[in-house]
């Protein structure tokens, strides 16, 4: 089996329609595949179709930015059936908020002599939600910045010029919302946390399963081997499931594949087995 567990779409900010993140997957010998788009379920239903015919098992997610002073918090939601349910209801008002952020960045980015539009970023975002990536690939096209990884570098990472933050949830209000709705919350990509001290780490993990965490995204794609046992370890000991997945956008995140991260990137079989294990619908 080869397993994915955090992927994007063009219903955030993936350069993949849903469809073809599906045939990706397929052609890539994926059997599962997470579609855990940014703040929205859009694209479940069209990668959902794209799998009749096929093996491959489509988890439905979404990827949720968290309130986090020290850096940046997010949240995985596997087994998220689109339709009625406390956090569904709350993707349309983090939306919202994500617009309004996009909006205020073009007008900084406009001040700060790189001149464009919102109109612009949505053409370069297509059906999906605008995400910042779609800003950098505007100021790409432009000859702002030559690279993606520049943009973000320079103006759109938090504390650059053109950074702008927007409301988000609290995690345990976060993790609560998905356990209501029946899904499976797991702590995404941990580095970004920017925590360095062991106590520190472990203070939050343990308010976080205390509320009611079921996984870490230990097997991630920048990780090195070292740093995917560390993390699985930490899971471990404080009786999370080690989760892992590409967090793969497409051509905003160049030699990154679906599936294969940078190459090395095996999510083992039994990870998906722990997890479906807390899913209200496996």
């Amino acid at each position: 089996m080869a397993i994915d567990l955090h992927s994007h779409s063009t219903a955030s900010d993936g350069s993949a329609e849903p469809s073809a993140l599906v045939r990706l997957a397929v052609e890539q010998g994926l059997t599962t595949l997470a579609l855990t788009d940014h703040d929205t379920q859009e694209g479940i239903e069209e990668a959902r179709a794209a799998t009749a015919g096929t093996d491959l098992e489509l988890i439905a997610g979404t990827e949720l930015s968290l309130e986090y002073d020290a850096g940046g918090m997010h949240l995985l939601v596997l087994w998220l059936e689109p339709g009625s349910g406390p956090l569904q209801s709350r993707l349309a008002t983090l939306r919202q908020w994500r617009n309004r952020r996009n909006e205020q960045i073009v007008a900084a980015l406009t001040e700060l002599g790189m001149p464009m539009t919102i109109d612009e970023v949505t053409e370069e975002a297509g059906s999906g939600s605008v995400g910042r990536p779609h800003i950098a690939a505007v100021m790409m096209a432009k000859g702002y910045v030559e690279s993606i990884e520049e943009a973000f570098e320079h103006w759109l990472a938090a504390g650059k010029p053109a950074y702008w933050s927007r409301p988000r949830l609290r995690p345990e209000e976060a993790i609560q919302l998905a356990l209501e709705s029946g899904g499976v919350p797991i702590l995404a990509h941990p580095h970004t946390l920017n925590i360095n001290r062991a106590a520190e780490m472990a203070d939050l993990l343990t308010e976080l399963c205390k509320a009611g965490l079921v996984g870490l995204e230990a097997i991630y794609s920048s990780y090195r081997q070292h740093e995917r046992d560390g993390y699985a370890d930490l899971a471990r000991r404080f009786g999370l499931v080690p989760s892992g997945g590409s967090d793969y956008h497409g051509s905003y995140k160049p030699g990154l594949d679906l599936g294969r991260g940078y190459g090395d990137l095996v999510v083992p079989d039994s990870v998906l087995d722990d997890l479906r294990r807390h899913a209200a619908n496996p």
